[in-house]
């Protein structure tokens, strides 16, 4: 991960964390699938969304959103490097198969790492 990248995926990281910690779990989730675009193909950040997005899950007492982070996680693991669905948000409310938009900020970020 390049060091333009890092950067971004570590500042939406860094908010979704400090929101979490504020209980603001909406707009936590929202930096957590901002920094899951960013950090998709790679191993280590891919899982590191995830298990952070579980964490908002087990929170809320949302199932659907903890069983489907506890299979993303173990994706994540497993196919980080071979396959992954571009732009998409990593939630359990979206397929977890499905490309998406990538947002225009972050294509610009995406970008420079090619």
């Amino acid at each position: 991960m390049k060091s333009e990248l890092k950067k971004a995926f570590e500042t939406e990281m860094s908010q979704a964390i400090t929101k979490y910690y504020e209980v603001n779990y909406e707009d936590s989730f929202l930096h957590l699938e901002r920094a899951h675009i960013l950090g998709q193909p790679f191993v280590v950040p891919h899982t590191r969304s995830h298990w952070w997005m579980l964490k908002i899950g087990i929170r809320k007492k949302d199932l659907k959103e903890i069983f489907g982070q506890m299979a993303r996680i173990i994706a994540s693991l497993l196919i980080s490097k071979i396959w992954v669905p571009i732009g998409n948000t990593g939630g359990a409310n979206v397929s977890a198969i499905r490309p998406m938009p990538i947002p225009e900020d972050l294509k610009e970020v995406l970008g420079k790492e090619k």
